[in-house]
């Protein structure tokens, strides 16, 4: 019996087949628990403060601030006005839409494809979605003017029977926006349960014991948890990719249905989407590589992994060039004199040409280095990249929105738009309270999931001794 059983062992495949290992220099599942949790119980290291207390500023200075002036003194306090309605508020909200994607595409879309690679890097990027998409999601509320009826956008009947003018573009925000924030919330807390009941067992002290049973709803590790875990994951996978197209095609949306030059295209809900993807796979990389060396992660986030993300930060960057190509082929070929106006003013206007340019030239010519082996593997290089390529895609929005508002149908109505520093104040201030979030994530939660890093390890997965075969949690 014991032959027989031998005889039915699938081979070894040759080395030169054999997939890389997702963690180097064959590290075992006790060194790995402990690398992966010194973080969280071990002593604050002095680089985090320095991060953390300017970001804390941001967030609980300079943001709380600059909401109360607006809403107290009113939205007249931004650079927006005719023609240029939308300025800054929109802008900032459809860019943090986008860095919140790549988040969901590499953890939920590769988890469903059971691309191994994705287990160390899933959890950072689903973190990055949740708190950008709180950020995103801030822009609506305070929009509107009269914050303190911002319940009216919600499906509530009042006493006169009132309801939320559905064919609003403001509603359909509205909607995306909380769908995606509490699924998304939803998948990365589900993701969260093993690791803090693991935390609460190795806890030495009583509150945080509390803290993470609290948080661990009870977890034991059963099969009985494990199975209906799964179960749950893979729906709320299967949620989370349809929202990453669905989201910002709503968004793309919110343009496509006007009757204004620039915007009414139908390849709007397309473009929004691979520009959101875009946007966010560079803000990977900005949050990856730091943390990567600061954490003295290189066997766990290796190389490999990185060179990855290169690659499909690459490929978006070509999909995105072909829309770019696309949208001035289609303002030329529909022969509407309007449209073409507002195309050549995006390159060879008098005010706003340089957003144009930057558009173009940094979210295509800089990600093409990406083409390069030596390239992709300096870090450094990488790095500075990734950083252009979150700037030139702040640059599209800013293009498409007051590039197109700025000069409308008649002459007569021609402005010129202007941040204010309210404006870039409330801006800084969402950047300092999502570095903040994501600080605090990484100091008292597990930035990488332990228990699916397990997983796919030969220790982990004594029926695929290489670790290549079979998804899912053991």
């Amino acid at each position: 019996m014991a032959e027989s059983a031998t005889n039915l062992e699938a081979p070894a495949p040759p080395p030169e087949l054999r997939r890389a290992p997702v963690v180097e220099n064959n590290r075992g599942l006790g060194w790995l628990t402990d690398k992966l949790t010194a973080f969280t119980e071990g002593k604050t290291p002095r680089w985090w403060w320095l991060l953390f207390l300017p970001t804390a500023f941001f967030a609980m200075v300079v943001l709380p601030a600059m909401l109360i002036y607006q809403i107290s003194t009113g939205v007249g306090v931004w650079g927006n006005n005719q023609p240029v309605a939308w300025g800054w508020d929109i802008i900032n909200f459809v860019w943090w839409v986008g860095v919140a994607h790549a988040g969901t595409l590499i953890s939920a879309m590769l988890f469903l494809t059971r691309q191994h690679w994705r287990t160390t890097i899933g959890r950072m990027a689903e973190a990055m979605t949740v708190f950008s998409v709180m950020m995103a999601g801030l822009y609506p509320a305070i929009h509107i003017g009269r914050v303190w009826f911002a319940w009216f956008m919600f499906p509530v009947p009042t006493y006169e029977g009132m309801w939320p003018q559905f064919r609003s573009p403001l509603m359909w925000d509205v909607f995306a926006v909380n769908t995606y924030l509490m699924v998304s919330t939803l998948f990365w807390y589900m993701g969260l349960i093993p690791d803090i009941a693991l935390l609460r067992d190795r806890s030495k002290t009583r509150v945080r014991k509390f803290i993470y049973g609290l948080f661990a709803l009870g977890w034991t590790g059963s099969a009985r948890q494990w199975h209906h875990f799964e179960k749950a994951y893979v729906i709320l996978a299967g949620l989370c990719t349809l929202l990453v197209f669905t989201v910002s095609s709503i968004v793309g949306l919110d343009f496509a249905t006007s009757q204004l030059a620039g915007w009414h295209a139908t390849i709007f809900p397309l473009y929004f989407v691979v520009g959101a993807v875009y946007c966010g796979f560079g803000m990977v990389l900005v949050l990856l590589i730091p943390l990567r060396k600061l954490c003295h992660l290189e066997d766990i986030i290796t190389q490999r992994h990185l060179d990855r993300i290169c690659k499909l930060t690459l490929l978006s960057s070509l999909c995105i060039s072909y829309i770019y190509l696309m949208e001035y082929y289609i303002a030329w070929y529909s022969g509407d004199p309007y449209e073409r106006w507002v195309f050549s003013h995006r390159l060879l206007g008098h005010t706003y040409w340089y957003g144009g340019w930057i558009m173009l030239v940094v979210n295509f010519l800089t990600a093409q280095l990406l083409w390069f082996k030596r390239v992709r593997q300096n870090l450094k290089v990488v790095f500075v990249i990734a950083v252009l390529i979150n700037i030139g895609m702040w640059f599209e929005r800013f293009t498409i929105i007051v590039g197109s508002l700025y000069q409308d149908f008649l002459p007569a109505n021609w402005g010129y738009y202007k941040q204010t520093w309210v404006d870039v104040g409330t801006y800084l201030g969402t950047l300092g309270a999502f570095f903040m979030m994501y600080l605090l994530f990484i100091r008292f939660l597990p930035m990488i999931p332990v228990a699916e890093v397990k997983s796919v390890l030969p220790e982990g997965n004594p029926h695929h001794p290489l670790g290549g075969a079979k998804g899912g949690k053991s």
